[in-house]
């Protein structure tokens, strides 16, 4: 059994990057923090760092060691906060993350499927794909809602595609005259709203521009924040390309109107990724067959 303070010291090493900053961070001596270090190392029998002229670095051991003292450094947060909730009569704490359009599309529903007379304590964040990986490895949320079925998953990562949204040409009062269909080509000469990270949504947009073969528009502003996306379509002459059901709000209320789009047969999948093999806590299990639920 590991010895959670070694442990706790070993991860402090591997943020500062060296001995002397772990020390500074624990507030405590340079030689109790290599003794730590060292004796870690005993009780796993491997080598954690290598030292070199250049400072330590991290063995391919140490790092395996990393994702899991991270792991425990979070459960053990969690741990605390979780009897605290327990006390005042609430579930949780649950954090989940995901992309702005996955999110939209399917956490509201879930949350509304999960109401019960009991309280819970859910924390939702939106990142980038490559962020929703290193956070589940690391145990800082429980699940990621996101594009699926772009690529294939990690080995250490499980992926759950839920629902699938067709592709609309959203836009604005200005383009009253457009439709009832349209085709890519038709409007790309169009100013255009286009997201900017590297992502699975990214390259989804690129390809229904391939598969009706027609090239990215050059007029194009990119944004990553949807809320923004749809007002400077709602309030302009720009238009962009999103699954219909994130915009369903403002399409009902007659802020927006998406106008299907001809000759791509490409549908957006969405669901949730989860780190395989962890197990999840009760209010997570809740969410999830909520989230995965018909």
């Amino acid at each position: 059994m590991i010895d959670p303070r070694l442990l706790r010291t070993f991860l402090a090493v591997c943020l500062e990057g060296s001995i002397s900053g772990a020390a500074r961070r624990l507030n405590i001596s340079q030689p109790s923090v290599s003794v730590a270090i060292a004796q870690l190392e005993r009780s796993l029998n491997g080598q954690l760092f290598a030292r070199g002229r250049q400072g330590i670095t991290l063995t391919a051991s140490g790092e395996a060691l990393k994702r899991r003292a991270e792991m425990m450094e979070v459960l053990l947060a969690e741990a605390e906060q979780a009897v605290a909730l327990a006390g005042a009569g609430v579930r949780g704490p649950l954090r989940i993350g995901g992309t702005p359009g996955a999110l939209v599309s399917l956490v509201p529903a879930a949350i509304s499927r999960m109401e019960r007379s009991d309280h819970m304590a859910l924390t939702v964040i939106e990142r980038a794909d490559a962020q929703l990986t290193d956070l589940l490895r690391r145990g800082e949320i429980e699940v990621a809602v996101v594009t699926t079925g772009i690529e294939t998953p990690p080995m250490d990562i499980d992926e759950h595609s839920t629902a699938r949204d067709p592709f609309s040409l959203i836009v604005g009062r200005a383009h009253d005259g457009l439709g009832p269909r349209v085709s890519l080509p038709e409007v790309a000469s169009l100013g255009w709203v286009l997201p900017q990270a590297a992502g699975a949504f990214h390259r989804q947009i690129e390809a229904l521009f391939l598969a009706a073969e027609t090239a990215v528009p050059a007029d194009v502003i990119r944004c990553d924040s949807l809320l923004t996306s749809k007002a400077i379509v709602q309030q302009g002459r720009r238009v962009t390309v999103l699954p219909r059901g994130v915009v369903e709000p403002e399409v009902q209320t007659g802020l927006l109107r998406a106008i299907p789009i001809d000759g791509v047969p490409i549908t957006r999948s969405i669901g949730v990724r989860t780190l395989r093999g962890r197990q999840m806590s009760a209010l997570g299990q809740d969410f999830f067959a909520a989230i995965t639920a018909e």
